[in-house]
């Protein structure tokens, strides 16, 4: 059994998973000695230096074994730049689902690319992806909802295109599907540190990098790797991996509970091809910004914490077909690993208190 990890902090209860996860104690533990003593520059050839680099190794092997066969992993800063080494690195034209991230629908836009709709259930809707880059989040951070990727490839591929798989929500808590060609992963959305993530390569496919210097990380990414942060994203997936079916069962227990607990709302989102730990909910009549004020000791969202403070209506409720006043009646809670059953009641009886007042 795992240490245990507070999902708590200073009295507030933590639902807000996809924003970010709660460092593992292992992760902490493996990334201690290279914040102390393995100070060394891992692109050194001195005997400190050789012990930094071969930490790194171990951790892009650790990352490699829960991803398809055939591929190399980049480290990156995080998933953002991930994306976009694979969408301006590929120096192809690009299409992407109305649901994406923004970090790839920024990046669509800058290219002059593409985006094509969503069903209701936010699903790729009867897509046939043309010969250029595809782009299909594996699971949506703001709803959950799952996209058949590996269908999804198979046509890419059939009109001599690629997928790019945005898989930050996903990996770590389910097996990633074969089939893609580039994948994009963090650590801190697996209970690691934040500042680490990762491309997936398939290989044959070539890139232009983003930045030009010392070409350290694969001549694709200049700049001085971390052994912390790769070791502890090497071990939040070694975690992940050992737990994974553990986790799956106790994430389904509390969406169970959740459900249950917040019958009078809506859920946004697929029921049925979804991650379940993520619960997007709408109710009609609800301020969410005062329901935030009324819960500040519960720690959830109104989307994207990537999109917070913008003002504006998730674009993803927004594809789904969603009102304004819809999506913005609208709270996401999150919850995974060291969330328990009773701060879901707790989280539920204060939400649908503040909630029903407005009502």
């Amino acid at each position: 059994m795992a240490k245990h990890c507070k999902s708590s902090q200073d009295g507030v209860i933590y639902l807000d998973y996809q924003s970010t996860t709660p460092m593992a104690p292992e992760v902490f533990a493996a990334m201690e000695p290279w914040l102390k003593d393995g100070f060394a520059n891992p692109h050194s050839a001195h005997v400190p230096g050789r012990a930094a680099a071969a930490a790194v190794e171990v951790a892009r092997d650790q990352i490699a074994a829960m991803l398809p066969k055939g591929g190399r992993v980049i480290f990156t800063s995080g998933a953002t730049e991930a994306l976009n080494l694979a969408i301006k690195g590929c120096g192809l034209p690009v299409t992407a689902l109305a649901t994406e991230h923004a970090a790839v629908l920024d990046c669509v836009a800058y290219a002059g690319g593409a985006v094509v709709p969503v069903d209701a259930d936010g699903r790729a809707a009867h897509v046939v992806p043309g010969p250029g880059l595809f782009a299909a989040m594996l699971v949506n951070n703001e709803i959950g909802t799952i996209q058949p990727v590996a269908e999804l490839a198979d046509q890419s591929h059939a009109h001599g295109g690629l997928l790019l798989c945005d898989a930050v929500q996903a990996f770590g808590r389910m097996p990633i599907p074969e089939g893609p060609d580039m994948i994009a992963i963090s650590a801190h959305k697996i209970h690691g540190p934040k500042g680490i993530g990762a491309l997936w390569v398939r290989d044959g496919i070539s890139l232009t990098p983003l930045m030009h210097g010392g070409g350290q990380e694969q001549g694709l990414r200049s700049g001085t790797l971390s052994p912390a942060l790769c070791t502890g994203f090497g071990a939040a997936v070694q975690v992940a991996a050992q737990r994974m079916e553990q986790d799956a069962v106790h994430i389904a227990q509390l969406w169970d509970h959740a459900i249950a607990a917040f019958s009078e709302w809506t859920v946004n989102g697929s029921t049925t091809h979804r991650y379940k730990g993520n619960l997007n909910l709408r109710r009609d009549g609800v301020d969410v910004g005062r329901l935030m004020s009324e819960c500040r000791d519960i720690a959830f969202s109104a989307g994207s914490a990537c999109a917070s403070g913008s003002g504006r209506p998730s674009h993803v409720l927004s594809a789904l077909g969603l009102s304004q006043t819809q999506a913005k009646s609208s709270i996401r809670l999150g919850f995974g690993r060291y969330t328990t059953l009773a701060e879901i009641d707790i989280a539920a009886e204060a939400i649908n208190r503040a909630a029903e007042a407005m009502l």
